[in-house]
């Protein structure tokens, strides 16, 4: 009778050990809903509008070689962006508008070969987020630019990973930038942004 009641003694005791104290902090942690998406380049293209002569008209213009990260949880409500740009990929469909832009007077890219932004996703709605809060590397500058994300979809593939989309549109002065020429002639500074981008999960 004694042996089988400190064999149960034993064993309320080792169970007890083996629980966790009560109101104890759980030691397991939630499985991330964090994924890294890979910049499709064939599918991205900042593009900008700036005036030529005061208003006279507005060029458009366009960057062909993107590179870069998206970072999502859409759980978390949180993201975040790492773009790199090169600057020598400028395109206004005019090669001696292009040769000009890429020289000192304008981005210099031979002193500044890329284009940088960096950022946080920000204001999520229904899982999307609907801003950026980021830097701007520009001509060797790094100044604020915040984006206003008026579109974003994600898709799954066969793959069963997914592809996101995203439109997004801004506006900095140049100046800011160290790019100030035609100022002095009544050029506009401002310059808006739409930004076209697509990402694919890795």
């Amino acid at each position: 009778m004694r042996v089988n009641t400190s064999l149960s003694l034993l064993a309320a005791s080792l169970t007890l050990i083996a629980m966790p104290a009560l109101g104890s902090p759980s030691t397991s942690k939630a499985p991330s809903s964090s994924k890294t998406f890979k910049i499709d380049s064939g599918h991205t293209y900042p593009s900008f509008k700036a005036d030529h002569a005061g208003g006279l008209s507005f060029w458009r213009g366009k960057f062909n070689s993107t590179s870069g990260t998206v970072v999502l949880d859409r759980t978390a409500e949180k993201g975040a962006i790492d773009i790199a740009i090169d600057a020598a990929s400028i395109d206004f469909g005019n090669e001696k508008m292009n040769a000009h832009a890429k020289s000192p007077d304008m981005f210099d890219v031979a002193r500044f070969p890329s284009v940088a932004y960096k950022g946080e996703l920000k204001d999520f709605k229904n899982g999307a987020p609907t801003k950026v809060d980021g830097q701007l590397t520009l001509h060797g500058v790094t100044k604020p630019v915040a984006l206003t994300i008026d579109h974003f979809v994600c898709r799954e593939q066969p793959s069963g990973k997914e592809v996101c989309g995203a439109n997004a549109i801004g506006k900095f002065n140049r100046e800011d930038f160290g790019v100030s020429y035609g100022k002095n002639r009544g050029f506009f500074m401002d310059v808006e942004l739409e930004i076209q981008v697509e990402a694919k999960e890795e």
